[in-house]
């Protein structure tokens, strides 16, 4: 692995802020959230080969807001290594040791404690839509990265319009808790394209997925 990594560190708890899946997606027993997630996760790791078997293929992934480790955890038995990083919660630690493989890290997506293209896949997944400043994170996900980025996020209006439709969150007009940034699908994409080339879309609903590329 390129650069070294800091330690994990028994972090404060981050006051006032959404950490992890407002929902526990991963392991619902809703069935209706069970089949959405495990589609989707399905899509997501569909890319994660096709990036896999790229011309310049990943071999070093870090996922930037790992949440409770599925994800991380999944790409740490494909490649042999993966770093996760969120911010500090012990909820998360918990769900950590779970999970053990991945190299867990606290810190903030709008201020990565890591070295220039010190990876070559960054995984981001229902993150960006929290950030106070998205394009700062952006830049941070694309600065870390030689090659690969794979982003997510709730598509919209979908998204809120299926809370609404099951009564999830009325007064907010279907808003998530902490989902402060909100995209449709073609806005995601000239999003992603200001730092990377969108190389794959895919729309598993109710969410975006874009695989780009740096040059």
């Amino acid at each position: 692995m390129a650069g070294s990594l800091p330690p994990m560190t028994q972090a404060p708890e981050t006051p006032g802020v959404v950490i992890g899946n407002h929902t526990k997606k991963y392991t619902a027993k809703n069935p209706a959230i069970k089949w959405l997630t495990e589609r989707f996760v399905t899509r997501l790791d569909g890319l994660v080969g096709q990036i896999a078997a790229d011309s310049r293929p990943a071999t070093n992934p870090l996922e930037v807001g790992a949440g409770e480790g599925v994800i991380s955890q999944k790409m740490h038995s494909r490649f042999g290594t993966c770093v996760g990083l969120d911010l500090p919660d012990a909820g998360l630690r918990s769900e950590w040791r779970s999970r053990p493989g991945p190299h867990y890290l606290h810190g903030d997506a709008e201020n990565l404690p890591f070295l220039d293209e010190q990876f070559d896949l960054v995984v981001c997944v229902e993150v960006l839509e929290h950030l106070k400043d998205p394009e700062a994170g952006l830049r941070e996900l694309a600065r870390v990265t030689s090659r690969h980025l794979l982003l997510s996020v709730p598509r919209e209006p979908y998204f809120q319009g299926s809370n609404l439709l099951t009564g999830r969150y009325l007064k907010d007009l279907g808003n998530t808790p902490g989902h402060l940034n909100h995209w449709t699908k073609p806005a995601f994409q000239r999003f992603v394209s200001q730092v990377a080339s969108v190389r794959a879309v895919a729309s598993p609903y109710p969410w975006t997925i874009v695989w780009a590329t740096k040059a």
